[in-house]
């Protein structure tokens, strides 16, 4: 282990050690509760806790559904051997873009490919090239590169954001429907509108907070507009988001007051994700307000959404699921070639806003 940490040179290697846990940042590796499949950290002992003795890994997609932590938590203390050409992940001594993974003393598992595809070319393997200058980074400069990656994107008008939400928000039990944000309810794709019963296009960061309107930008911008029943929109109209107040009509399990909205806990994490994409990808270079989160409410026409403190506690309780990923992907592959950060990495929340 001591070599192959002292060899940080891009030479490709062989490296046999213990799974000792998840690495998510420079000096921290976890050894349970683990947030994705995307790394793994080994070592010459399986208690060796002293992340300097450590090598961290990258997991790349091909290989997640075998080698991942989170999938597979009995790898932890398991002696295997990885392929790969050796270079730093996490600003750490690591080994990236792997060629193979095995038990030690067995035949080496080879990738199945990426398991996104890129519309048009690009990085489908994401999480290894579309991320690249943001592994290893936390704080304000983790947030700016973030930025500069997400700001390259295909911008749609607000026209185009129907068809669009037809398919990113697709109910998958029933593909002539799309399931309403706040609501819960699947409903028919062709009954969008502006009748009290129709679905419309509901803004997360709302509109007014910043003044952006619907102007193509964070207008149109996919990655915050949702479906949603027309009453149920105007009932959330552009309050922050906090905790508590009376249950709001056709929306069981949210609640409202005079200056708040908290949504059914099913999608919490996904509305706190919204704001946090929101408050990376618009930082006023485009013509529009900088974005950002604030811990209050009653933020009006400021370019600010709370509540901060509780947005960051909805991300950890509602983790990412297969709908939110999906999402993420379609908006990626088919129209704005973009992605929500959060939802690939929801532990950045922690990295950027503590």
């Amino acid at each position: 282990m001591a070599q192959a940490i002292g060899q940080q040179t891009g030479a490709a290697a062989t490296v046999r050690g213990y799974v000792v846990g998840q690495p998510t940042a420079t000096s921290t590796v976890l050894r349970a509760n683990f947030p994705n499949d995307y790394a793994l950290a080994l070592a010459d002992t399986a208690g060796q806790t002293n992340t300097g003795q450590m090598l961290y890994v990258q997991i790349s997609s091909g290989y997640r559904a075998a080698w991942g932590l989170k999938t597979n938590p009995g790898l932890l203390g398991k002696q295997i051997e990885v392929t790969g050409p050796l270079g730093a992940y996490f600003a750490h001594p690591g080994l990236t873009s792997p060629t193979g993974f095995a038990f030690a003393g067995t035949q080496p598992t080879t990738s199945t490919g990426p398991t996104s595809t890129s519309a048009g070319g690009g990085p489908g393997e994401y999480d290894s090239t579309y991320y690249k200058d943001a592994i290893g980074r936390t704080g304000p400069a983790l947030k700016s590169a973030l930025h500069t990656i997400i700001k390259s994107q295909t911008k749609l008008s607000y026209d185009q954001v129907w068809n669009a939400l037809k398919a990113t928000d697709q109910d998958p039990a029933k593909p002539d429907n799309v399931i309403l944000l706040y609501s819960g309810r699947s409903q028919s794709k062709s009954s969008n509108g502006g009748k009290p019963d129709d679905w419309n296009r509901e803004h997360v960061w709302a509109k007014s907070h910043g003044d952006f309107g619907t102007a193509t930008g964070p207008g149109t911008d996919l990655h915050h507009l949702r479906p949603e029943d027309v009453s149920v929109n105007a009932d959330r109209g552009n309050k922050d988001f906090d905790q508590g107040g009376s249950p709001a009509n056709q929306a069981p399990g949210s609640f409202t007051d005079a200056d708040s909205w908290e949504p059914r806990n099913e999608v919490k994490g996904d509305v706190a994700r919204m704001i946090f994409y929101m408050a990376v990808r618009y930082e006023g270079g485009d013509g529009f307000a900088n974005l950002e989160i604030n811990d209050s409410v009653n933020n009006g026409s400021n370019p600010y959404q709370g509540r901060l403190s509780v947005l960051r506690q909805w991300n950890a309780q509602d983790p990412p699921d297969a709908f939110e990923k999906r999402r993420n992907q379609v908006i990626y592959e088919t129209y704005q070639r973009n992605r929500n950060p959060f939802i690939d990495h929801p532990e950045w929340v922690s990295s950027i806003w503590g």
